[in-house]
């Protein structure tokens, strides 16, 4: 190039500054494929809901919003805590098993609208299933790419309990929270992690799977850099943020264990509620005595059932999933199957765990001709609209 070239060169343009406005629509725009799909069959599993509960003469809406652990948190929103009931083998079922956000997110848009508090809970709850499935697709699209991303958000639409996604329940708000705090990890914003962290400490107890991924994460973090560098004072001024927000991320788990504990007068009051409903840690005894009282056949059903469980936890590791997502994966899938509650309700305390569906995910993916895809996850909607209008329309709790 000659000098005059070089002179009288016109200077490139500045690259135009997005702000956060407009980073939030564009990434609006890349999820909207996923959202769409998981709108979808969940309104497919609403549908086939409602047209079974009219054929059987039964209120659609009621068991969405008014049967099992809705009705708890509708009556936390309504009165606090202050809830408790004596079963005929005298254990006392206290509301205090129930954690705060999604009450106080009821009550607060029941408060603002013309909706009822089970109303509220509804709202609530769909609205963060689309959140949910955003972060979802977030996560996927951020390590394996945007196809991926929406599969996997559809996937989790298709679980085999996510009817309760279509329910007052915690589900999706924890979901959500988790899966942008995840997300947030990935994308090295600490701080955010560990503010969406302790939301989902509000939210359900098992933000201790959560908590735990973050704080491992940041612990092999600074260990590796340490090991590197053999100074502590810059790995540490360097991941500041990193160690802020571990440090407040468990700190919603820990204010509600401690109000029990205050309100209660004992500082394992929480544990000791737990305890009281059956969700004490027994380290899977339950679940082994559930499985040996099983005629042979379920029970080997049961089995398989737990093997392709531990076959997709391997598969995860086969992936190469970062250490923060596997860390969550595994701490729900431990945390949900040590625990002695009721047995059938662990499916659906797993179904948080979404990075389980990621092997699945990438390979419908590569199934030929790409049709092919698009045909089983129909199925598996079909499949999980009509189990959830069957459980829906049965006596016990999911």
């Amino acid at each position: 190039m000659s000098d005059h070239q070089l002179r009288t060169r016109t200077p490139a343009a500045p690259a135009p500054r997005t702000t956060g406005g407009s980073r939030t629509a564009a990434a609006f725009r890349a999820a909207a494929p996923a959202l769409a799909v998981y709108a979808a069959v969940r309104a497919l599993g609403l549908l086939a809901f409602w047209a079974a509960a009219s054929a059987a003469g039964k209120d659609p809406l009621g068991p969405l919003s008014g049967r099992w652990d809705s009705v708890w948190y509708q009556r936390i929103a309504e009165n606090g805590y202050r809830y408790t009931v004596t079963l005929p083998d005298g254990s006392v079922h206290s509301d205090l098993a129930f954690f705060p956000l999604l009450p106080a997110l009821e009550r607060a848009v029941s408060a603002v609208t013309p909706l009822t508090l089970g109303g509220a809970g509804l709202l609530v709850a769909w609205n963060a299933g689309l959140v949910a499935a955003w972060g979802i697709f977030a996560v996927g699209a951020e390590l394996r790419g945007r196809r991926t991303g929406v599969v996997l958000a559809a996937l989790w639409g298709v679980y085999p309990t996510a009817f309760v996604q279509s329910m007052a329940y915690t589900e999706t708000l924890f979901t959500a929270l988790a899966a942008w705090s995840l997300h947030a990890v990935l994308k090295g914003r600490w701080i955010a992690a560990g503010a969406l962290c302790v939301l989902a400490g509000l939210t359900r107890p098992s933000a201790a799977a959560l908590i735990a991924a973050l704080a491992i994460t940041a612990a092999v973090t600074l260990v590796r850099e340490y090991r590197g560098e053999r100074r502590a004072g810059p790995v540490l001024r360097r991941n500041a943020r990193m160690i802020a927000g571990v440090a407040f991320a468990p700190l919603g788990w820990l204010a509600y264990v401690v109000f029990v504990a205050v309100r209660e007068g004992s500082p394992v009051a929480y544990f000791d509620v737990q305890a009281q409903w059956g969700n004490n840690i027994d380290g899977g005894r339950a679940l082994a005595a559930f499985i040996a009282g099983l005629p042979w056949p379920a029970a080997l059903g049961l089995c398989a059932a737990l093997g392709l469980l531990g076959w997709l936890v391997v598969l995860c590791i086969r992936q190469r999933q970062p250490l923060p997502v596997l860390l969550y994966t595994v701490a729900i899938v431990v945390i949900s199957l040590i625990g002695a509650g009721y047995f059938g309700s662990r499916p659906r305390l797993m179904m948080p765990a979404f990075p389980l569906l990621l092997p699945p995910a990438v390979a419908l993916l590569r199934l030929r001709p790409p049709g092919r895809a698009a045909a089983v996850l129909a199925a598996l909607a079909c499949a999980s609209a009509a189990y959830g209008a069957w459980t829906l329309l049965g006596a016990g709790p999911p």
